[in-house]
């Protein structure tokens, strides 16, 4: 596959590259369950300005990352950068607030106070959180604009229903972004919007996977009929397809249990047998659907980035795909690469 290929999103045809450079690990947080790595600046901008060299030509953030730490972080990466050279994408649903007790200086190297982030999906806080990301951003206009995670509080999705959507839209129809859409964890939410609303994208984290089908049947299907394209987040399920399964590794943010473990290890005996590593198969298995535009594996080092991209180009035996499907591993209707 060539991870430099573009496919178009929403009436903009705005051009979305297969393989895209996912922001959360560059916001130098660290948390138990690993979710943001551990990339400190100097790295994450390494890593940002070494993905445009390489050829990557959409990156995506959100103020949640690093509690802004991310979007300034792209700000330095793509500093110089000719603006309609690539494609940025953010989110709304949180804004920054001063933390209490926290450092008011700017003072550090990301030129940033303490911040906290307060989940909100008004329509006041649409334009406030966009406004405030242009600024950490350091840009003029963002390309594609995420609602992001709206179940997080019980009030979520009605606000983002009547309130943030619309906005959005509004938006939209005006040239200030061209192309909306939803990020989340799950897909029975997103599924909801997309029957509602005109969307162009859904960044689905974790869903559609090499491991985890729970998309495929109902919200992809939904998605190709709607014309609505899926940037693949989480390809590998927050660790459990990209490490040594020998010892501790996270599913979904957490621990795995075994019965995902012992998956895993069965996907990879295969994948080993036929030469194949693990990682390629889950960044190819992905982009396979003709749903999915983009895939947008995070990474912690400039190693990590060019193996993402090098995972890719791989070429894959078919009989690998096959021998997956006899054991059961992916389902019959699930598009692998020719």
């Amino acid at each position: 596959m060539n991870p430099f290929d573009t496919i178009p999103v929403g009436d903009a045809n705005l051009p979305v590259m297969r393989l895209g450079l996912g922001g959360a690990p560059l916001s130098g947080m660290v948390l138990a369950d690993g979710l943001y790595g551990g990339s400190a600046r100097d790295e994450a901008v390494r890593i940002i300005k070494r993905a445009y060299e390489l050829g990557i030509r959409y990156f995506d953030t959100a103020p949640l990352y690093g509690n802004g730490r991310s979007e300034v972080r792209f700000r330095d990466g793509l500093v110089g950068v000719p603006r309609d050279s690539y494609v940025l994408s953010t989110k709304i649903g949180r804004v920054l607030d001063p933390a209490p007790g926290g450092s008011t200086s700017t003072d550090n190297p990301d030129r940033l106070p303490d911040l906290i982030a307060v989940n909100t999906w008004t329509r006041d806080n649409v334009h406030r959180s966009i406004e405030d990301s242009l600024e950490r951003l350091g840009m003029d206009r963002i390309d594609i604009i995420y609602v992001h995670d709206p179940d997080q509080e019980t009030f979520g999705e009605q606000q983002a229903t009547d309130e943030a959507f619309p906005a959005l839209i509004e938006l939209r129809e005006q040239g200030t972004i061209k192309a909306i859409g939803c990020g989340m964890n799950l897909w029975e939410m997103p599924a909801r919007f997309v029957r509602r609303f005109d969307l162009d994208i859904i960044l689905l984290a974790g869903r559609y996977t090499l491991l985890d089908h729970s998309g495929l049947s109902e919200f992809l299907p939904l998605c190709v009929e709607r014309n609505v394209k899926i940037a693949v987040g989480g390809p590998y399920n927050s660790g459990i397809l990209a490490r040594d399964l020998d010892g501790p590794v996270s599913f979904n943010y957490e621990p795995a249990p075994a019965e995902l473990v012992d998956r895993a290890r069965k996907l990879k005996a295969i994948a080993n047998h036929h030469g194949v590593d693990l990682k390629a198969a889950a960044l190819q298995f992905v982009l396979a659907h003709p749903a999915v535009a983009t895939v947008i594996p995070g990474a912690q080092t400039v190693g990590e980035l060019e193996q993402n991209i090098s995972m890719v180009e791989k070429h894959i035996p078919g009989g690998m795909w096959r021998d997956m499907r006899n054991e059961g591993l992916i389902p019959d209707e699930a598009p692998t690469p020719a």
